[in-house]
């Protein structure tokens, strides 16, 4: 049950995240390989794997949260390459980021905002338009 767990968790992490994901967990491997594991299992292996949200509606709100929180850009990185991977335009993302300015405020959407101009930039510079 555990390995199948684990194994789900894997194949949606690189569904969603790609080698960005990988990476992470990969750089986990020397200093804490257990948080891997548990971030492979719980997030990816039980919540992104439900019913109920398709991928690109878990990673608006991920977006979303991420913004609000304003101390994750290094996630909030990933996790807006994810959103574009699963379907996302680049107008959502942006139009996800303006409405935290609401409920996060300004500096949190800001910085959020520039988050987004590095992915979009990063993308530019390997030829992935959307």
């Amino acid at each position: 049950m555990e390995q199948d767990r684990y194994q789900r968790g894997w194949e949606k992490l690189k569904e969603i995240d790609g080698e960005a994901g990988e990476r992470v967990i990969e750089s986990l491997k020397d200093i804490a390989p257990d948080l891997g594991r548990y971030t492979i299992e719980f997030p990816f292996g039980d919540i992104y794997s439900r019913p109920g949200l398709d991928l690109k509606s878990r990673e608006i709100a991920t977006v979303a949260a991420l913004t609000a929180l304003g101390n994750a850009a290094p996630q909030l990185k990933v996790h807006i390459n994810a959103a574009l991977n699963v379907g996302c335009t680049r107008e959502e993302i942006v139009e996800v980021i303006m409405q935290m300015t609401v409920y996060a405020g300004f500096p949190a959407a800001l910085n959020g905002m520039f988050a987004a101009k590095e992915v979009f930039k990063e993308r530019d510079e390997k030829g992935k338009k959307k």
